[in-house]
């Protein structure tokens, strides 16, 4: 696999766009990474301004690598162009043609549909234009959203990797969910 560099990134859904970020994000992406409740499962946060800041700069960053392994993008409506949050895909190995998925949504979104269209805008984005063959994600046992989230898009449970990060002083699990590229195009049909 040949790996080409897309930028600028911009996937469009029937609510949603996926944009890059720009300068002007940082305080709408600060709205929901400094939010103990919307970061509660994950490794990080909730952030200080500064670091939401870090944050946004390293994504534009990473958006101009070459070749780019990296796809942080904002979570937009599509008719306001409201930033509600954020989804990323990473590509692990191109010579194995794999990737990682995840996404955050601000609390006052929650429960929509949005990060399941998203996520869907994503694995399209990377079995059909990278041309990636398994794309994964992990996420908190105790995320039962975000567990309904990953099976709706038709990821499969393959596991769970057990103490895999060490998060506020306690080890945590997640849970392994995967799609591979035959599985997306037999749903696409």
């Amino acid at each position: 696999m040949q790996l080409a560099s897309f930028y600028p990134v911009r996937l469009e859904g029937d609510r949603l766009v996926l944009r890059e970020f720009q300068p002007s994000d940082v305080e709408a992406v600060h709205a929901y990474a400094g939010d103990p409740l919307v970061t509660r499962y994950m490794a990080w946060g909730p952030n200080e301004l500064e670091e939401t800041r870090a944050f946004v700069e390293q994504a534009m960053r990473l958006a101009r690598d070459e070749p780019r392994m990296t796809y942080e993008l904002a979570v937009t409506l599509r008719g306001t162009g409201e930033l509600i949050g954020g989804i990323g895909l990473r590509v692990h190995s191109v010579e194995h043609r794999n990737g990682d998925i995840g996404y955050l949504l601000r609390r006052d979104r929650w429960g929509r549909g949005y990060a399941a269209e998203a996520a869907r805008l994503l694995l399209h984005f990377g079995f059909d234009r990278l041309g990636l063959h398994r794309i994964w994600a992990t996420c908190d046992p105790e995320n039962a959203p975000s567990i309904r989230v990953l099976q709706k898009i038709g990821m499969q449970w393959e596991g769970r990797i057990r103490h895999q990060y060490l998060v506020r002083g306690r080890w945590r699990d997640s849970e392994l969910y995967a799609i591979l590229e035959d599985e997306w195009r037999s749903m696409m049909v």
